[in-house]
């Protein structure tokens, strides 16, 4: 299968640029992270394993990031929202499995809210809920503060823009109008969390309050205790897709008697994902795996 490049026109008339994998099952809808675009490893090799596969996937930008039109400092939580739902009504149908990371996982979480009857799991790696307000503003130092309340925005160094970035007063205020914790989240699916215990960017315990404050039973929270906040190296891309493919068999209805559904759920987990055809070596199971 291959995989074809479009763009998305927008009220304003800006575009959002996608990629689409056309296939069978529910649609994974990636959600990258802040000034994050759709080409990084984990979007990559999600991409391949829906063509690899044969499955149905689709990854974009926000407003302002990567390929898409728009100034990244005119961006906010809720264009961004409203860029990820209108992906999900123009370009998709069916059920869909959404697997957000870092700030992904917020607006996976704002998104599943607002569509419910679309939304039928997610994987969330190192997610971010209210990060604007609960981690990102009581980090900012007091000359930070200063750009911000006198300027309007603060320039935040980045080791992967030689420019660094906007941080605006207007981001951190809208942030806070869609503050979701510390809940209780109203999402009722199941849930897939990827987190690392080295993450400098998101601590654990950030990830483990979402993950208990959302209403769904069918939660399941992984600490990957040497992980960074990327979590992109090979076992972690493994964890990864293993957790997508699970979630699909969770978002398909099935029929069948329980132990039927069990074995049949097994059987995607062990052949369905594809790790080969994406360049990943699964590890040999330990002793306690088997």
């Amino acid at each position: 299968m291959t995989e074809s490049r479009g763009a998305l026109a927008r009220e304003d008339g800006s575009k959002l640029a996608f990629r689409r994998v056309e296939g069978e099952g529910p649609t994974v809808v990636w959600l990258g992270g802040f000034h994050s675009d759709m080409t990084g490893t984990k979007a990559e090799v999600l991409a391949e394993q829906a063509k690899a596969t044969g499955g149905s996937y689709i990854r974009f930008d926000y407003f302002g990031h990567g390929e898409s039109e728009g100034r990244f400092q005119d961006g906010t939580i809720s264009r961004w929202r409203a860029d990820a739902l209108a992906v999900i009504d123009e370009l998709t149908t069916g059920p869909l499995v959404l697997v957000g990371s870092s700030m992904g996982g917020w607006l996976s979480c704002l998104a599943a809210i607002a569509r419910p009857d679309r939304v039928k799991a997610m994987v969330l790696i190192a997610p971010a809920p209210d990060f604007t307000e609960k981690l990102m503003e009581p980090e900012l130092s007091a000359e930070a503060k200063a750009a911000i309340a006198n300027d309007g925005f603060w320039i935040r160094p980045s080791e992967y823009d030689d420019g660094g970035y906007a941080i605006t007063r207007e981001l951190l205020e809208d942030g806070a109008r869609w503050s979701i914790l510390p809940g209780p989240v109203p999402i009722d699916i199941p849930v897939r969390v990827l987190q690392g215990g080295a993450d400098p960017d998101v601590p654990w315990t950030h990830a483990l309050e979402l993950a208990n404050a959302l209403k769904s039973e069918n939660v399941v929270f992984n600490l990957i205790k040497d992980g960074d906040h990327r979590l992109s190296r090979p076992q972690d891309l493994e964890r990864l897709v293993a957790a997508v493919v699970e979630a699909k068999g969770l978002a398909e209805p099935e029929e069948g008697d329980l132990v039927s559904r069990r074995l049949a759920r097994a059987a995607r987990l062990r052949n369905a994902a594809g790790l080969d055809a994406v360049g990943i070596t699964p590890r040999a199971p330990a002793i306690d795996d088997e």
